[in-house]
Protein backbone atom coordinates (compact mmCIF):
# COMPACT_ATOMS: atom_id res chain seq x y z
CA UNK A 1 0.00 0.00 0.00
CA UNK A 2 1.47 3.32 -1.21
CA UNK A 3 2.27 6.30 1.22
CA UNK A 4 -0.97 8.12 -0.32
CA UNK A 5 -3.45 5.58 0.17
CA UNK A 6 -2.28 4.88 3.73
CA UNK A 7 -2.49 8.54 4.57
CA UNK A 8 -6.38 8.14 2.82
CA UNK A 9 -6.98 5.46 4.87
CA UNK A 10 -6.31 6.95 8.26
CA UNK A 11 -7.88 10.34 7.23
CA UNK A 12 -11.21 8.58 6.24
CA UNK A 13 -10.61 6.29 10.16
CA UNK A 14 -10.36 9.76 11.63
CA UNK A 15 -13.42 11.23 10.25
CA UNK A 16 -15.37 7.83 10.91
CA UNK A 17 -14.32 8.20 14.35
CA UNK A 18 -15.54 11.68 15.13
CA UNK A 19 -18.65 11.16 12.88
CA UNK A 20 -19.22 8.17 15.37
CA UNK A 21 -18.34 9.72 18.64
CA UNK A 22 -20.70 12.64 17.60
CA UNK A 23 -23.74 9.84 16.84
CA UNK A 24 -23.06 8.24 20.05
CA UNK A 25 -23.14 11.47 22.27
CA UNK A 26 -26.50 12.48 20.20
CA UNK A 27 -27.66 9.08 21.64
CA UNK A 28 -25.70 7.64 24.48
CA UNK A 29 -28.50 7.27 26.87
CA UNK A 30 -28.46 8.51 30.84
CA UNK A 31 -26.55 5.87 32.86
CA UNK A 32 -28.75 7.22 35.94
CA UNK A 33 -30.77 3.86 36.67
CA UNK A 34 -33.84 4.90 38.55
CA UNK A 35 -36.32 5.15 36.06
CA UNK A 36 -38.11 8.49 37.76
CA UNK A 37 -35.08 9.90 37.68
CA UNK A 38 -34.17 9.28 34.22
CA UNK A 39 -37.64 10.29 33.19
CA UNK A 40 -38.00 13.50 35.25
CA UNK A 41 -34.25 14.83 33.83
CA UNK A 42 -35.67 14.66 30.59
CA UNK A 43 -38.80 17.44 31.28
CA UNK A 44 -38.40 20.83 31.97
CA UNK A 45 -39.52 22.52 35.49
CA UNK A 46 -41.95 25.37 34.39
CA UNK A 47 -41.69 27.50 37.58
CA UNK A 48 -37.68 26.81 37.43
CA UNK A 49 -35.14 28.85 35.24
CA UNK A 50 -32.61 25.84 33.37
CA UNK A 51 -33.65 23.45 36.11
CA UNK A 52 -35.18 19.33 35.12
CA UNK A 53 -37.95 18.05 37.13
CA UNK A 54 -35.31 16.01 37.94
CA UNK A 55 -33.42 18.68 39.98
CA UNK A 56 -36.13 21.12 41.14
CA UNK A 57 -37.00 21.69 44.52
CA UNK A 58 -39.80 23.04 43.89
CA UNK A 59 -43.77 21.64 44.86
CA UNK A 60 -44.53 21.63 41.14
CA UNK A 61 -41.36 19.64 40.34
CA UNK A 62 -42.24 17.00 43.07
CA UNK A 63 -45.73 16.74 41.85
CA UNK A 64 -44.66 16.02 38.33
CA UNK A 65 -42.37 12.93 39.86
CA UNK A 66 -44.65 11.85 41.24
CA UNK A 67 -46.84 11.84 38.11
CA UNK A 68 -44.11 9.79 36.77
CA UNK A 69 -43.71 7.55 39.11
CA UNK A 70 -47.81 6.99 39.32
CA UNK A 71 -47.32 6.33 35.93
CA UNK A 72 -44.47 4.03 35.63
CA UNK A 73 -46.47 1.99 38.30
CA UNK A 74 -49.11 1.85 36.12
CA UNK A 75 -46.69 -0.19 33.78
CA UNK A 76 -46.64 2.91 31.08
CA UNK A 77 -43.02 3.14 28.83
CA UNK A 78 -40.98 6.03 29.33
CA UNK A 79 -42.27 7.30 25.96
CA UNK A 80 -45.84 6.93 26.94
CA UNK A 81 -45.04 8.93 30.03
CA UNK A 82 -43.68 11.70 27.92
CA UNK A 83 -46.78 12.14 25.75
CA UNK A 84 -48.48 12.12 28.63
CA UNK A 85 -46.92 15.74 29.46
CA UNK A 86 -46.56 16.91 25.92
CA UNK A 87 -50.39 16.35 25.61
CA UNK A 88 -51.32 18.49 28.35
CA UNK A 89 -48.20 21.07 28.39
CA UNK A 90 -46.71 21.01 25.06
CA UNK A 91 -43.04 20.61 23.66
CA UNK A 92 -42.30 23.09 26.09
CA UNK A 93 -42.10 20.86 28.88
CA UNK A 94 -39.59 18.67 27.66
CA UNK A 95 -35.66 19.25 28.34
CA UNK A 96 -34.79 18.38 24.81
CA UNK A 97 -37.72 19.58 22.22
CA UNK A 98 -38.18 17.09 19.01
CA UNK A 99 -34.92 18.27 17.00
CA UNK A 100 -36.40 20.82 14.22
CA UNK A 101 -33.96 22.88 11.75
CA UNK A 102 -30.51 23.30 12.94
CA UNK A 103 -30.54 20.28 15.39
CA UNK A 104 -31.95 18.09 13.07
CA UNK A 105 -29.36 19.30 10.79
CA UNK A 106 -26.60 18.52 13.59
CA UNK A 107 -27.63 15.07 14.14
CA UNK A 108 -28.07 14.61 10.19
CA UNK A 109 -24.68 15.70 9.24
CA UNK A 110 -22.05 12.90 11.41
CA UNK A 111 -24.22 10.44 9.85
CA UNK A 112 -24.43 11.85 6.28
CA UNK A 113 -20.20 12.09 7.07
CA UNK A 114 -20.38 7.87 8.42
CA UNK A 115 -21.95 6.84 4.79
CA UNK A 116 -19.99 9.03 2.70
CA UNK A 117 -16.60 8.62 4.16
CA UNK A 118 -17.73 4.69 4.30
CA UNK A 119 -18.23 4.34 0.71
CA UNK A 120 -14.88 6.16 -0.10
CA UNK A 121 -13.30 3.77 2.34
CA UNK A 122 -14.76 0.89 0.53
CA UNK A 123 -13.46 2.23 -3.01
CA UNK A 124 -10.06 2.99 -1.53
CA UNK A 125 -9.15 -0.03 -0.16
CA UNK A 126 -10.95 -2.20 -2.62
CA UNK A 127 -7.74 -4.00 -4.40
CA UNK A 128 -7.57 -3.48 -8.44
CA UNK A 129 -8.93 -5.73 -10.95
CA UNK A 130 -6.04 -7.34 -13.19
CA UNK A 131 -5.72 -5.49 -16.63
CA UNK A 132 -6.13 -7.77 -19.14
CA UNK A 133 -3.32 -6.55 -21.07
CA UNK A 134 0.03 -3.93 -20.54
CA UNK A 135 -2.44 -1.66 -23.08
CA UNK A 136 -5.33 -1.98 -21.14
CA UNK A 137 -3.45 -0.90 -17.72
CA UNK A 138 -1.68 2.10 -19.63
CA UNK A 139 -5.17 3.02 -21.46
CA UNK A 140 -6.64 2.90 -17.23
CA UNK A 141 -3.74 5.07 -16.27
CA UNK A 142 -5.49 8.69 -16.99
CA UNK A 143 -8.94 7.65 -15.49
CA UNK A 144 -7.13 6.32 -12.21
CA UNK A 145 -5.74 9.62 -11.67
CA UNK A 146 -9.06 11.33 -12.04
CA UNK A 147 -10.53 8.74 -9.98
CA UNK A 148 -8.10 9.63 -6.93
CA UNK A 149 -8.68 13.09 -7.59
CA UNK A 150 -12.10 12.82 -7.13
CA UNK A 151 -11.91 10.64 -4.42
CA UNK A 152 -9.34 13.39 -2.83
CA UNK A 153 -12.05 15.90 -3.59
CA UNK A 154 -15.22 13.53 -1.92
CA UNK A 155 -13.04 13.53 1.56
CA UNK A 156 -11.84 16.93 1.49
CA UNK A 157 -15.93 18.27 0.89
CA UNK A 158 -17.12 15.70 3.69
CA UNK A 159 -14.30 16.67 6.10
CA UNK A 160 -14.96 20.45 5.28
CA UNK A 161 -18.53 20.12 5.75
CA UNK A 162 -18.15 18.52 9.17
CA UNK A 163 -16.07 21.41 10.35
CA UNK A 164 -17.48 23.91 9.62
CA UNK A 165 -20.53 22.81 11.11
CA UNK A 166 -18.84 22.41 14.61
CA UNK A 167 -17.24 26.07 14.08
CA UNK A 168 -20.70 27.23 13.06
CA UNK A 169 -22.93 25.53 15.09
CA UNK A 170 -22.23 27.03 18.74
CA UNK A 171 -23.29 30.29 16.70
CA UNK A 172 -25.77 29.79 15.04
CA UNK A 173 -27.51 27.73 18.19
CA UNK A 174 -26.86 30.78 20.34
CA UNK A 175 -29.03 32.47 17.70
CA UNK A 176 -31.69 30.13 17.59
CA UNK A 177 -34.63 31.81 19.79
CA UNK A 178 -35.06 29.54 23.07
CA UNK A 179 -38.74 27.87 23.30
CA UNK A 180 -40.82 29.29 26.50
CA UNK A 181 -41.17 27.00 29.42
CA UNK A 182 -44.60 25.60 29.66
CA UNK A 183 -47.09 27.97 31.97
CA UNK A 184 -45.95 27.26 35.40
CA UNK A 185 -49.59 28.11 36.62
CA UNK A 186 -51.53 26.26 34.06
CA UNK A 187 -48.95 23.09 34.48
CA UNK A 188 -50.34 23.66 38.40
CA UNK A 189 -53.37 23.83 38.04
CA UNK A 190 -53.62 20.64 35.66
CA UNK A 191 -51.14 19.13 37.85
CA UNK A 192 -53.77 19.78 41.33
CA UNK A 193 -56.91 18.45 39.12
CA UNK A 194 -55.28 15.60 38.47
CA UNK A 195 -54.47 14.92 42.13
CA UNK A 196 -57.91 15.38 43.14
CA UNK A 197 -59.25 12.92 39.94
CA UNK A 198 -57.06 10.90 42.47
CA UNK A 199 -58.18 11.85 45.51
CA UNK A 200 -55.06 13.15 46.92
CA UNK A 201 -56.90 16.34 48.30
CA UNK A 202 -53.55 17.42 50.93
CA UNK A 203 -51.60 17.61 47.72
CA UNK A 204 -53.76 19.51 45.79
CA UNK A 205 -54.30 22.03 48.04
CA UNK A 206 -50.49 22.51 48.29
CA UNK A 207 -50.57 23.12 44.69
CA UNK A 208 -53.70 25.07 44.77
CA UNK A 209 -51.46 27.31 46.95
CA UNK A 210 -48.68 27.76 44.93
CA UNK A 211 -51.02 28.55 41.74
CA UNK A 212 -52.68 31.25 44.34
CA UNK A 213 -49.40 33.01 44.83
CA UNK A 214 -49.00 33.57 41.04
CA UNK A 215 -52.53 34.22 40.18
CA UNK A 216 -54.58 35.38 42.49
CA UNK A 217 -58.00 34.39 41.64
CA UNK A 218 -61.23 33.71 43.05
CA UNK A 219 -61.60 29.97 40.43
CA UNK A 220 -58.48 29.27 41.92
CA UNK A 221 -59.55 29.87 45.47
CA UNK A 222 -62.88 28.19 45.12
CA UNK A 223 -60.44 25.23 44.20
CA UNK A 224 -58.45 25.51 46.53
CA UNK A 225 -61.30 25.59 49.74
CA UNK A 226 -62.91 22.54 47.65
CA UNK A 227 -60.14 20.56 47.87
CA UNK A 228 -59.24 21.69 51.84
CA UNK A 229 -63.28 20.24 52.44
CA UNK A 230 -62.63 17.02 50.73
CA UNK A 231 -59.44 16.61 52.94
CA UNK A 232 -61.05 17.29 55.95
CA UNK A 233 -60.08 20.72 56.66
CA UNK A 234 -63.17 22.45 57.12
CA UNK A 235 -61.47 25.25 59.20
CA UNK A 236 -59.77 25.99 55.99
CA UNK A 237 -62.35 25.75 53.54
CA UNK A 238 -64.39 28.14 55.23
CA UNK A 239 -61.69 30.87 55.96
CA UNK A 240 -60.86 30.54 52.35
CA UNK A 241 -64.75 30.67 50.80
CA UNK A 242 -65.10 33.81 52.97
CA UNK A 243 -62.27 35.64 51.64
CA UNK A 244 -63.78 35.04 47.78
CA UNK A 245 -67.27 36.19 49.59
CA UNK A 246 -65.82 39.39 50.76
CA UNK A 247 -65.03 40.07 47.09
CA UNK A 248 -67.87 38.28 45.49
CA UNK A 249 -71.07 38.28 48.35
CA UNK A 250 -73.00 36.25 45.98
CA UNK A 251 -70.49 33.56 44.80
CA UNK A 252 -72.54 30.32 44.27
CA UNK A 253 -69.30 28.42 44.76
CA UNK A 254 -68.63 30.41 47.21
CA UNK A 255 -71.65 30.12 49.08
CA UNK A 256 -71.83 26.03 48.62
CA UNK A 257 -68.36 25.36 50.13
CA UNK A 258 -69.04 27.75 53.05
CA UNK A 259 -72.35 26.18 54.14
CA UNK A 260 -70.69 22.54 53.39
CA UNK A 261 -68.04 23.47 55.79
CA UNK A 262 -70.38 25.14 58.20
CA UNK A 263 -72.00 21.86 58.64
CA UNK A 264 -68.52 20.68 60.93
CA UNK A 265 -67.46 24.48 62.19
CA UNK A 266 -70.79 26.55 62.65
CA UNK A 267 -73.56 23.31 62.74
CA UNK A 268 -76.43 25.99 63.47
CA UNK A 269 -75.49 28.53 60.54
CA UNK A 270 -75.00 25.90 57.85
CA UNK A 271 -78.74 25.77 56.73
CA UNK A 272 -79.36 29.31 56.67
CA UNK A 273 -76.28 29.52 54.40
CA UNK A 274 -77.01 26.53 51.78
CA UNK A 275 -80.54 27.87 51.54
CA UNK A 276 -78.74 31.28 49.92
CA UNK A 277 -76.86 29.35 47.86
CA UNK A 278 -80.28 27.85 46.40
CA UNK A 279 -82.00 31.25 46.40
CA UNK A 280 -78.83 32.47 44.03
CA UNK A 281 -77.96 29.28 41.79
CA UNK A 282 -81.19 26.81 41.70
CA UNK A 283 -79.74 25.87 38.28
CA UNK A 284 -76.62 24.85 40.26
CA UNK A 285 -75.44 21.00 39.57
CA UNK A 286 -75.31 20.35 43.05
CA UNK A 287 -79.08 22.57 43.51
CA UNK A 288 -81.08 19.14 43.91
CA UNK A 289 -78.46 17.69 46.46
CA UNK A 290 -78.56 20.71 48.54
CA UNK A 291 -81.83 20.79 48.86
CA UNK A 292 -82.18 17.41 49.50
CA UNK A 293 -79.61 17.62 52.53
CA UNK A 294 -81.54 21.20 53.43
CA UNK A 295 -84.79 19.92 53.50
CA UNK A 296 -83.84 16.52 55.11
Amino acid sequence: MSWRRLLGVLAVAALLAGAGTGLLRSSAPDPDTDPVRTIAAGLRCPACQGESVADSQSPIAAAMRQAVADQLARGRSPAEIRRWFVERYGDEVLADPPARGLPLLLWAVPALALLGAGAAAVRTLRPPRRRASAAAAVGSAPAGVAARRVWWLSCAAVVALVAAVAVVAGRLEDAQPQAPPADPVAVTLQLARELEQQQRYDAAAELYRDALRELPDDGVQLRLAFALLRAGDAAGAERTAREVLTRSPDSPDGLLVLGLAQRSTRPEEAPQTLRRFLTVAPRHPAAEEISRLVDG
